[in-house]
């Protein structure tokens, strides 16, 4: 492969604020009314956190800082939880949200906190730490245990590791909510038999396209592109660049944008969420130059849920390379 899973740069840029993963969860109980508990809505409702309606009495109220792992919190808790997504408009870079004195409440009366970690969300535990809660935390990188070169921190596009943080979120929903314990679990069982089938979209594009050069504007993608069996040719300096929100070295966006002008690429991967005018002349390049362009993004699409939505990602993968 062309480049290693290991591009683990976004850290150096979120600091103080959303860009990352966190899943606080809250029992609510049935004589609470007075409660001064933030309300829960459902994923996809609000941009910035603070509009949510009041949760249902005697649910599992789940705070997800965006709507990728606010879904997963859904399929797993079904009625039995109220989500609240923090970041959740498809338009805005997640990157760009900042957290607020009414999210630090929801987690410090959090039971658990599921954060993605890996240097993508450190907010969270910087809020965690001055609100005196005592949250149980999962952390979606440590489920996934990739360390050193293996660690790339957009781990929601890694499917085993999406059905170990659904397992985790099952065992303590349950544990927050043993009545509905056996639900919790048979939906996490019943997610990652869904999940299996993106895994097989993946083999089967690496049985098809195996080893065809691509290239990306930012390595969201990379551990989909590393299971389709994808060659990733994109200067390591350009991805790292555009990751830490520096300018490009002129002689590194040229040999970026040459990979387009002498077809050595198939297809550009496009983090659509984020972009400037680097990567805009990257993608143009690649129009100008009859490159298909794979659009991807760090949320959840408008009216879509994350297995339908990942599904579609792989379908215009395989369809760009030639089906």
């Amino acid at each position: 492969m062309g480049r290693s899973i290991g591009t683990s740069r976004a850290r150096g840029r979120v600091t103080g604020v959303v860009g990352g993963l966190a899943v606080a969860v809250v029992v609510l109980s049935a004589c609470g009314s007075s409660s001064t508990t933030p309300s829960a809505a459902t994923a996809g409702s609000d941009t910035t956190g603070s509009g949510a309606a009041a949760a249902s009495a005697g649910t599992v109220q789940v705070v997800a800082s965006t709507n990728v792992w606010g879904d997963v919190a859904e399929q797993i808790g079904g009625t039995h939880v109220d989500v609240l997504s923090l970041i959740s408009d498809p338009s805005a870079d997640p990157h760009s949200y900042e957290a607020n004195a009414q999210n630090q409440l929801a987690l410090s009366k959090a039971a658990l906190v599921v954060e993605n970690g890996g240097g993508y969300d450190d907010f969270v535990d910087t809020m965690m730490a001055s609100s005196g809660g005592n949250a149980t935390v999962v952390n979606a990188v440590e489920v996934a245990g990739y360390s050193g070169d293996e660690l790339n921190e957009h781990v929601w596009y890694d499917f085993p590791t999406v059905q170990k943080v659904a397992a985790a979120i099952a065992d303590d929903l349950a544990a927050a909510d043993p009545a509905h314990a056996a639900e919790y679990r048979a939906n996490a069982t019943a997610f990652s038999g869904k999940v299996d089938a993106l895994i097989a979209q993946e083999q089967q594009i690496k049985a098809t396209h195996d080893g065809a050069p691509v290239a990306i504007t930012e390595p969201v993608p990379v551990y989909m592109l590393d299971a389709s069996g994808l060659d990733d040719l994109t200067p390591d300096a350009f991805a790292e660049a555009i990751e830490q929100e520096t300018d490009v070295p002129a002689d590194v966006l040229q040999q970026t944008l040459a990979l387009f002008a002498d077809k050595k690429v198939d297809a550009l991967v496009y983090n659509s969420q984020t972009s400037g005018p680097q990567t805009e002349a990257v993608l143009q390049a690649a129009k100008d130059n009859g490159i298909a362009v794979v659009p991807v993004t760090e949320t959840l699409p408008a009216g879509q849920d994350y297995l339908g939505w990942m599904g579609s990602n792989l379908t215009a993968l395989d369809t760009a390379l030639g089906g």
